[in-house]
């Protein structure tokens, strides 16, 4: 696939675009930083543009047969409003239907949407402490996915740390198994890539997490 990675400079997007290097497909890597992204590849295109303008978005959809939504904020933004992730897929998706991108991944993380009845009792109060405004903006993200009737997967990882494929993930489909751990990112970035093509990953919001 030529994919179109969002959120590509830093952390888990800059991992999502080593592994779809790595598994053979062309990348797009768009960020307001990408062009300072120190990677080379001659299947890898980096896009300097900003996920809340419409115009860079529009151009960085063409030609491109699917999008991996990779998109964070920094610790100190936590404690005020957030609404990074729900702007941006109000921008995204419907230029994805006017120029007939079917594929959408979007990588939230674990505790938004359906998944945060399965946060435990103990775990609740610490994290709508310290996550609350960032992931009530990523349940409003997934609401608009959900709604896109486009070719979607969410990806909900538990506690993101550094470090490299281990193939240990766990990929956790029923809402019944569903429950947080740590995974690294390259765990996250190999498994979101593999399943890209993946048809009976759309439609679904598995949790990733290796223990």
């Amino acid at each position: 696939m030529f994919v179109l990675v969002m959120g590509a400079s830093r952390g888990l997007g800059l991992e999502v675009v080593k592994a779809a290097l790595a598994q053979g497909h062309s990348v797009r890597a768009f960020a307001r930083g990408a062009s300072g992204i120190k990677l080379t590849h001659d299947r890898l295109e980096k896009f300097p543009g900003d996920a809340l303008a419409l115009q860079d978005v529009r151009r960085a959809l063409v030609g491109v047969d699917g999008v991996v939504q990779v998109l964070g904020v920094s610790n100190r933004d936590l404690f005020g409003p957030i609404d990074l992730f729900s702007r941006a897929t109000a921008v995204l998706v419907p230029l994805m239907i006017s120029q007939g991108v079917r594929r959408l991944v979007a990588v939230t993380g674990f505790g938004a949407g359906d998944s945060a009845p399965a946060i435990g009792p103990f775990q609740r109060l610490p994290f709508r402490m310290l996550f609350g405004r960032a992931y009530d903006d990523k349940t409003r993200q997934e609401r608009l996915i959900v709604a896109s009737g486009l070719d979607w997967t969410i990806w909900r990882p538990g506690v993101l740390i550094n470090g490299s494929i281990s193939g240990k993930a766990k990929i956790l489909m029923a809402p019944a198994q569903w429950r947080n751990g740590v995974v690294s990112r390259g765990d996250v970035a190999a498994n979101v890539v593999s399943h890209l093509t993946d048809v009976a990953m759309i439609g679904q919001k598995p949790v990733i997490i290796r223990f």
